[in-house]
């Protein structure tokens, strides 16, 4: 029997530090560019914060020696990863935009749910029927929490369903991207997508702008806090086993609460915060059992 110690617990710990770091760089993000979106349209907001983006990935890879224009760049896997991160990041501004913070995150948390579906179909990976179970159950809890057919029921919600399966889809781009491309790079390419499209949003929306001090600061927080998100996210999933790093993403939702309520004046119904838990413990269940499935690989 060997015993293969591949990555060692302070590997483990500062992984799991640097994501809950980053969730809660992204939780800030979304309530800036919630708090923003008050006086500046959502397209302009978009295209500020894909120019942002482009111009510190860039910096990031020049400094790191890699091409900056790579000649996978416009290979199938990268055009649907930034297809689908317009999709998620459009969808998801205009969902917390339009609706409670908390609510939102909470459907957005839903999104490894979405990626292991899609990745038995797609990748043919394999999900036992206990994981098809969770995954079920999951989308219960989203169920539950948009509540469709009910006085309750917000349309504006969906536009977090379709961030869910945006950002999926973008996770699933991910993985059949050439292992050439550093992240750095699908960085860049992923904030430069949301510049044409932000524009053309702001443009066909025909919203005047009232870019006033306040919401320039706000803008440029976000753009600050979604690179150190992004980067910090990365950092994580490379230092450290990603099924005990990766359950540290429903920290998120926590923190969206916590600024839901201090920063909005938001409340969470009891059927909400069941909904939520449901998709937290669906989620996590399925994490804690690939990591026990790779736990008897490494031991046999």
């Amino acid at each position: 029997m060997k015993l293969q110690m591949m990555i060692t617990m302070s590997d483990n710990s500062r992984g799991s530090m640097l994501m809950v770091g980053s969730m809660a760089a992204f939780a800030l993000e979304d309530m800036l560019i919630k708090s923003a979106a008050s006086t500046v349209p959502i397209g302009l907001i978009l295209a500020i914060f894909g120019v942002g983006g482009t111009l510190i990935f860039i910096l990031l890879t020049w400094r790191s020696g890699d091409a900056i224009f790579h000649p996978f760049i416009l290979s199938p896997p990268v055009l649907v990863r930034a297809s689908c991160e317009v999709v998620g990041r459009l969808t998801f501004a205009l969902a917390i935009t339009l609706t409670s913070l908390s609510s939102a995150s909470a459907i957005l948390q839903a999104t490894p749910l979405v990626v292991v579906f899609a990745a038995a179909f797609i990748f043919g990976e394999h999900v036992c029927p206990k994981r098809w179970v969770a995954i079920i159950c999951g989308f219960v809890g989203v169920l539950l929490i948009i509540r469709p057919g009910f006085d309750s029921f917000e349309p504006a919600s969906l536009f977090a369903m379709i961030a869910t399966l945006g950002f999926a889809g973008r996770d699933l781009a991910t993985r059949a991207t050439s292992p050439l491309l550093t992240n750095m790079q699908l960085g860049i390419y992923g904030f430069f997508i949301l510049i044409p499209t932000g524009l053309i949003m702001w443009w066909y929306s025909k919203v005047p702008v009232q870019l006033n001090l306040a919401a320039s600061a706000q803008i440029l927080g976000a753009i600050i806090f979604g690179v150190i998100a992004y980067y910090a996210l990365t950092v994580a999933m490379r230092i450290g086993e990603v099924s005990v790093v990766s359950p540290f993403r429903y920290t998120r939702l926590l923190f969206a609460i916590l600024l839901g309520m201090l920063v909005f004046g938001e409340t969470l119904d009891m059927i909400t915060v069941i909904g939520s838990l449901i998709i937290m413990l669906s989620g996590g269940y399925i994490l804690l059992q690939r990591r026990g499935k790779q736990i008897k690989v490494i031991i046999s």
